[in-house]
């Protein structure tokens, strides 16, 4: 089977949410904490998580200084996220990118994407046919996409209209739904 990463982007302040929503718990669980779980319980290692806002804080979450990836323009948008992340990331055939605040992505999602782990492939979870994330991106295109990537977009443009992108239905196991405010965790 291929080898496949994790990264995680949580280095955004959560400016809507009013701090950083990798701080925010739900359930008693940070959701950084959830996120890092669901990474590595659909199969994902190594995992790296990209850090900015209140970066001690976000770190010490952390079950290890070593996943830490820093960011720093990270304030420019999750560009600079994805854009840290690729770079930094070791050898492996493919990587799960996933955000910290899609708390309705479980493991199974992360497992069904990582079946896919190859060094050519472009995949993304879809929710009743709704493009979403997590991405799954063959490692082929890790250069070529931190290249693209800018502003709040990450990886969007690169993804829009590639004939190579396959589409991962995953409503069946959960919900991408972000959460962007406090009334969006509640849901």
């Amino acid at each position: 089977m291929a080898e496949c990463a994790g990264l995680l982007l949580a280095a955004g302040a959560g400016r809507r949410f009013g701090k950083p929503k990798a701080l925010v718990e739900l359930a008693g669980e940070p959701l950084l904490r959830r996120a890092l779980r669901v990474l590595a319980d659909g199969g994902c290692a190594p995992i790296r998580v990209v850090v900015g806002a209140q970066a001690e804080d976000v770190r010490a979450l952390l079950p290890s200084p070593e996943l830490a990836v820093e960011s720093p323009d990270w304030a420019t948008g999750m560009g600079a996220s994805l854009r840290a992340g690729l770079r930094a990331l070791p050898e492996a055939d493919a990587v799960v990118v996933h955000l910290v605040d899609l708390p309705g992505v479980d493991a199974r999602i992360v497992a069904r994407l990582r079946e896919l782990a190859a060094p050519g492939v472009v995949a993304r979870a879809a929710y009743d046919g709704v493009p979403g994330h997590p991405v799954l991106l063959g490692r082929r295109w890790w250069r070529e996409v931190a290249d693209s990537a800018s502003g709040d977009r990450g990886a969007r443009d690169w993804l829009r209209g590639r004939a190579d992108l396959r589409l991962v239905e995953c409503a069946d196991l959960g919900g991408g739904e972000d959460v962007d405010t406090p009334a969006d965790l509640a849901r």
